[in-house]
């Protein structure tokens, strides 16, 4: 199978990290050129996005990186890791419930400062915090600025277990926001469950799981199955710019174009072809390649000097301009 270049988005089963998956895929996708995007917590489910090939690039642009969750909260208990999967290290009583749990989510809406835990893949020092963590070492941490821009009650599942949708920033930690809203009913809180179900453009309905993919590599279908989605598919909310050949070699070789007929801002570009090229931008009428992700095909492009990139009134000085 050609390795292809694009994203992958999977649908993340319990029990494994970011990681496992990364390394489960690398043989069915026949490259070890992957990456990710918004690492999950080992017992989370749900969207992770896998960036393949040149796509792995892609993966830091993002213009997106807002997430949605659903997480199930476990009132009266506390933990050392803010989940049920560590050690218990405080039960209660629950003398709350649905009324008291509406009355203060509100409190957890819009733009706060977030404390890390000490259970995450944050560095200080160069450390990730957890290594200390297993240490049973505390290191001073620096709260974050996150914002959550919506909590909906779903239900509660289990006495003493409360659900919510949880629409939130990127770095949003919803294992400190469920031990918040626990201290803020009066009680002890951890998280039992959590289930990512959008990680900026990548929705749940997207992904596949592990051992759909697998089985769709091993038949030889996955390149034809259409669930490797474009690169280009993260930079969707960017306008489209089309470009002719002469603009194309330009943007291969990192030559600015200049009095270039379109609006300040960033682009998509693509080729007559209809080909993705790359990210561009426009500045003072002038054209910039950003970065590139296409494969490049004609040498002969190359041999076009930066010298005649500039387009005039028309848009065709040096072969540059809008087609």
């Amino acid at each position: 199978m050609q390795t292809p270049n694009g994203i992958l988005p999977v649908d993340k089963p319990a029990g494994w990290t970011s990681f496992d998956v990364l390394a489960k895929l690398r043989g069915a996708l026949g490259t070890r050129k992957l990456g990710h995007s918004g690492t999950l917590d080992p017992m989370a489910t749900g969207v992770l996005a896998v960036f393949i090939g040149k796509a792995t690039s892609a993966a830091d642009r993002q213009l997106d990186h807002d997430k949605t969750y659903e997480a199930t909260l476990r009132l009266g208990q506390r933990t050392d890791t803010g989940d049920i999967t560590g050690t218990v290290l405080e039960t209660t009583p629950v003398t709350v419930g649905e009324t008291e749990l509406h009355a203060v989510l509100p409190r957890f809406l819009g733009e706060q400062m977030q404390l890390p835990p000490m259970y995450s893949a944050v560095k200080i020092n160069g450390q990730p915090l957890y290594k200390a963590a297993r240490k049973g070492q505390t290191v001073e941490r620096t709260p974050r600025p996150i914002t959550v821009y919506s909590i909906d009650y779903l239900g509660s599942p289990a006495p003493g277990d409360y659900t919510l949708r949880i629409a939130c920033s990127k770095g949003t930690y919803i294992r400190v926001l469920a031990e918040d809203i626990g201290t803020a009913l009066g009680v002890p809180a951890t998280l039992a469950a959590l289930r990512r179900t959008r990680a900026g453009v990548f929705t749940i309905g997207q992904c596949h799981t592990l051992p759909e993919i697998l089985a769709a590599a091993e038949a030889g279908a996955l390149a034809d199955s259409g669930w490797i989605l474009p690169v280009e598919t993260v930079f969707a909310p960017l306008p489209a710019l089309t470009v002719n050949d002469g603009v194309k070699a330009h943007l291969f070789n990192g030559c600015p174009t200049s009095h270039y007929a379109a609006a300040d801002g960033r682009y998509r570009t693509y080729d007559q072809a209809g080909q993705f090229l790359g990210l561009a931008a426009v500045t003072e009428g002038v054209l910039r390649v950003e970065k590139l992700f296409c494969e490049r095909k004609e040498k002969a492009d190359a041999d076009l000097s930066c010298h005649d990139a500039g387009a005039g009134p028309a848009g065709v000085r040096g072969g540059a301009g809008i087609l």
